[in-house]
């Protein structure tokens, strides 16, 4: 079970003690800190970072709202972090205002009195951690009192809007429902408008409130959208889920897939702005698909390079072969993009692919105007590095990349010659994959390759007898076929921004060959 890291502060000893002797023996739950004044809050908040805060209200040196000024503080360093707010006001108008608030996602507001409810408090702990709101149960029995008494309403509709009245996010109510945000949506201002029909004072005054949680939610929803599309895929979450991840730098053993379109200088200038925009926006959306499809994350979209990672910010096994899966399926859907721009008409893409497998840090980087999830390491660096030497529908691989893959998959892969990179002071060791290309074909490039035999423990690279590569050439696995009647594009000769010469000066061009496919295993989850 996870931990929920808890800082308890309170200006009473008695409470603080009895506090943090309840929550001590609750699993899941670690008291990291306990605070007495508004200063020694925020202050421990920085020191240990946790995912909840839970504070009275009223605290010195005034006495008035010191933990309320306090969590807004540490939310403005640690914008996850759950605030759990303690009060002697059982004034609903008091409680939906604060929980109504624009920073107020994530936020419980509980009776003092609760404290002696170890399970609501706990409960209360529970859901802002993940992001979510939580009112008192006395304070949501005063908002509904008036509508429920002074109309006909539904068990539906009372569960409904006691939800609502609750806190609980649009999301989390249609997840529940078995329905969409939408329908659920409309189904609460559907029975609000009908309350609102003639309502007395008294019930004005609750629907009112009502209303204002609704907005609330309703926002908080689309700014938990707003987040999932500008972060990286899964970091959204990690960060709801543990408000210190933002703060960490994580090292982690990853693999970097980098794809470069090849010749889109020439393209650019010879296409026009708003027909080549659709084009690199489908291509980024084909591309996103299938890093996607393997469970990667899809770091930054650098003009025509897409930059993606397995294994961050989530850890998995499996990531060199979830890369590698991801490459062949980028290579297909490209495929099939650039069938039906050239019945178009419109220039087709050659993809070429670095794949690197090594350790980086990472974490979100930045000010405090604008951060961004950062891989930082030689492993980003030899990715690009790589890719430049793919041609059009070729994946480059590092070593280790390679010797993690499984044996089918590592068999169809031709060794390269020592590559002199840019900036790194010997030769690199790396693989090809491309189903048109065979060993002689390397040699006619780069020169012969030398012959390397993987370690004994790691056999996955060598073939029958200690071979790297077969003599003639295997195919990766596609997942997509080729649409019916298409051809393999190829782009010949030098990399890109220049022209390209006809297909048979090259010495990578396809020929008639017997295809076997390798499989790989499932993707990284």
């Amino acid at each position: 079970m996870e931990q929920i890291g808890v800082l308890l502060a309170d200006d009473n000893l008695i409470v603080r003690a009895g506090v943090r002797a309840l929550l001590d023996r609750v699993p899941g739950v670690t008291v990291v800190g306990v605070a007495a004044d508004r200063d020694e809050l925020v202050q421990l908040a920085h020191d240990h970072r946790p995912q909840v805060v839970v504070t009275d209200i009223r605290m010195p040196p005034t006495f008035t709202d010191e933990g309320i000024d306090a969590a807004r503080e540490i939310r403005e360093h640690a914008p996850g972090t759950g605030v759990v707010l303690l009060s002697q006001y059982d004034e609903p108008e008091y409680a939906v205002g604060l929980l109504a608030g624009a920073d107020a996602g994530g936020c419980a507001y509980l009776l003092k009195e609760r404290l002696a409810d170890p399970e609501l408090l706990v409960r209360a702990i529970r859901e802002v951690a993940a992001g979510a709101s939580m009112l008192d149960p006395q304070i949501v029995a005063a908002v509904l009192s008036p509508v429920r008494d002074a109309a006909d309403l539904t068990d539906d509709q009372e569960r409904l809007l006691r939800e609502v009245a609750e806190g609980r996010s649009i999301r989390a109510i249609a997840e529940s429902r078995g329905d969409t945000p939408a329908a659920v949506n409309a189904a609460i201002d559907t029975t609000l408008l009908r309350l609102a029909q003639g309502a007395s004072n008294g019930r004005a005054g609750a629907l009112r409130q009502l209303r204002m949680l609704h907005a609330a939610l309703v926002r908080r929803d689309q700014e938990g959208e707003a987040l999932s599309r500008l972060l990286p895929g899964g970091l959204a979450e990690k960060l709801r889920a543990d408000a210190g991840a933002g703060q960490r730098t994580e090292r982690l053993v990853v693999t970097v897939l980098m794809s470069d379109i090849r010749g889109y200088t020439t393209i650019a200038e010879r296409t026009d702005p708003i027909v080549l925009a659709g084009l690199l926006d489908a291509h980024r959306r084909e591309m996103n698909a299938a890093i996607l499809s393997e469970g990667g994350t899809v770091l930054q979209y650098a003009g025509d390079a897409v930059i993606a990672v397995f294994g961050a910010p989530n850890p998995c096994d499996d990531h060199q072969t979830s890369a590698t899966r991801a490459a062949a399926t980028m290579h297909a859907r490209q495929r099939a993009l650039n069938f039906r721009w050239e019945l178009e008409g419109l220039a087709p893409f050659g993809l070429g692919i670095g794949v690197s497998t090594g350790e980086v840090a990472a974490a979100l980087l930045g000010s405090e105007a604008r951060r961004e999830y950062t891989l930082v390491g030689d492993t980003m660096n030899l990715a690009a590095r790589l890719q430049a030497f793919a041609q059009p529908g070729q994946t480059v691989l590092s070593e280790p990349t390679a010797l993690a893959l499984p044996p089918a998959a590592a068999a169809a892969l031709i060794p390269l010659p020592p590559l002199t990179v840019k900036g790194r002071a010997g030769a690199v060791s790396a693989y090809l994959a491309d189903e048109r290309v065979t060993t002689a074909d390397v040699a006619a490039r780069f020169g012969p390759a030398p012959v390397r035999v993987p370690a004994p423990a790691v056999p996955s690279v060598a073939g029958p007898a200690g071979r790297l590569a077969p003599a003639e050439p295997v195919r990766l696995p596609i997942p997509e076929p080729t649409p019916a009647g298409a051809a393999a594009h190829v782009v010949v000769g030098a990399r890109p921004a220049v022209s390209r010469p006809a297909a048979s000066s090259h010495p990578f061009s396809p020929r008639p060959r017997p295809r076997v496919t390798a499989s790989l295993p499932t993707r990284c989850t």
